[in-house]
């Protein structure tokens, strides 16, 4: 029998060998979160100041984040002390209110606090019955979001990862519900040897929704496209004639216009041949959150599933997409699992019976929280301000000589400042200068600076400095 290595000496208390003591220390957890709480306060109080890129000299810092693995524990504090003193400056300022870049909003102050909360609480809101309260947030929240959204009550509805997931889900519970209408169960057998599928979907769709479809096993190519006209809004009578199974995706907010396609004309059309609709709506949907844009979106009621971010118009922290699908049964049939050792089936509405997960985090809890916090009201109010900012930077813009290539019906501006080099010069300067962060876009043939406003954040001072050192670095590029 070989010897018995000697016990090596553990020098942390309760026998956590090679656990550093401040982990498990009740009084050094709270000095720790304290100060976390305040390099992060320290951090959002800089916002309305500092430039929203990063400089070059603060990337080059982040090659100290790269170092050998210690073979030691460290001491916690020295760890949140290098990720902030180096991360922190080396972030973009999403949050700040000058940031319009992608389509995301800031968050909420009450959702950056409740997701600490949740985080703290450590939830796994896969099934009620092990986290009770985040899958009782949850199933309040999307019952909100239905009436906030004025989606069909009764509808199901799943949290997931952001958009891409969200139109997966809702696409996998169309193909099952479209396969089971033609006597195929697609969860049992699969795809070889099951009835085509017809994939009808806009020339100018969002490339999740091509991802979704691929990872279904529909194909990224093997789809029918429609097109659209100069707002990138599909043609109202560009519908295929449809036979068999077919899946038809609309879009609720073109991603460089903001347009939406004519959903109610196109939805009838394809109901009417047997399809099932799908709505992306990234962030357009949160238009049917105001009386006065909620026109914008008539008859997307009426589709079979919508897909939405809530890190985008809702301003929750990242990452937060909701799938709506107004068939629960299909959705259910698509996404839920069984196992031994998983909690058996009760009353209580189980979250991972409708999401690609089986772990995940309490994504409800933010949402709960941000609804619960605005109102009706007030989410109506942040989505009427940030398209009320939109139109600010298109006449403003317009009235400096530059060239407002989309109608501005939502929060998007798409701005050409001349030629196509021309253009991505003075978008490159704008980006470098600071004050402001906007992309760059090919759109159309057109290459073109793209303004999204999502942000709570962004105040009307905000929109000034921004429009002056647009104007500015314009008239400097440009000559």
């Amino acid at each position: 029998m070989a010897p018995v290595a000697p016990q090596a000496h553990c020098a942390v208390t309760q026998g956590n060998c090679g656990i550093p003591s401040q982990l498990i220390e009740e009084a050094t957890v709270k000095q720790l979160l304290e100060q976390a709480a305040h390099r992060a306060t320290a951090y959002l109080d800089q916002l309305p100041t500092r430039r929203v890129a990063p400089t070059g000299e603060a990337i080059a810092a982040l090659a100290g984040l790269a170092i050998p693995l210690p073979e030691e524990p460290q001491p916690a504090e020295a760890t949140l002390r290098l990720l902030d003193e180096l991360g922190s400056p080396a972030t973009t300022a999403t949050a700040s209110g000058r940031y319009f870049g992608f389509v995301t909003g800031g968050s909420l102050p009450v959702t950056l606090a409740s997701n600490w909360l949740a985080t703290a609480w450590d939830q796994n809101s896969a099934h009620f019955g092990p986290a009770p309260a985040t899958a009782t947030l949850e199933q309040v929240a999307l019952g909100w979001l239905l009436e906030v959204l004025q989606l069909p009550a009764g509808s199901a509805a799943a949290f997931a990862t952001g958009a891409t997931m969200a139109n997966f889900s809702a696409l996998a519970a169309a193909r099952h519900a479209v396969l089971a209408r033609a006597g195929w169960d697609v969860e049992a057998d699969g795809l070889i040897g099951a009835p085509p599928v017809t994939v009808v979907l806009s020339e100018e769709v969002h490339p999740t929704v091509l991802k979704g479809l691929g990872l279904l096993g529909f194909g990224r190519k093997r789809v029918l496209r429609m097109p659209v006209d100069g707002q990138g809004r599909v043609l109202p009578d560009a519908l295929p004639r449809l036979d068999g199974p077919a899946i038809v995706c609309l879009q609720a907010g073109n991603v460089n216009t903001g347009a939406f396609d004519p959903v109610a004309e196109l939805i009838a059309a394809a109901h009417a041949q047997g399809a099932w609709v799908h709505v992306d709506g990234a962030f357009g949907l949160w238009a049917r959150a105001s009386d006065s844009l909620r026109t914008l979106t008539a008859g997307t009621e009426h589709a079979d599933s919508w897909a939405t971010d809530a890190h985008k118009w809702l301003n929750v922290p990242y990452d937060s997409g909701i799938a709506f699908v107004r068939e629960g049964a299909a959705l259910r049939a698509a996404m839920a699992v069984t196992a031994d050792y998983l909690p058996q089936e009760g009353p209580q509405r189980n979250p991972s019976d409708y999401t690609p997960e089986l772990s995940r985090r309490a994504r409800g809890v933010d949402v709960w929280a941000a609804l619960h916090t605005l109102g009706r009201r007030g989410v109506a109010a942040l989505v009427e301000q940030c398209c009320a900012h939109a139109r600010r930077f298109a006449r403003e813009l317009r009235e400096a000589g530059a060239e407002i290539l989309n109608d501005v019906v939502l929060n998007q501006v798409l701005v050409r400042f001349g030629d196509a080099d021309a253009t991505r010069r003075v978008v490159a300067a704008i980006q470098a200068e600071g004050t402001c962060w906007a992309g760059i876009t090919v759109w159309q043939g057109h290459t073109a600076m793209r303004i999204s406003v999502s942000s709570w954040a962004t105040t009307d001072e905000d929109v000034t400095r921004s429009l002056e050192a647009m104007r500015r670095v314009m008239r400097e590029v440009r000559g």
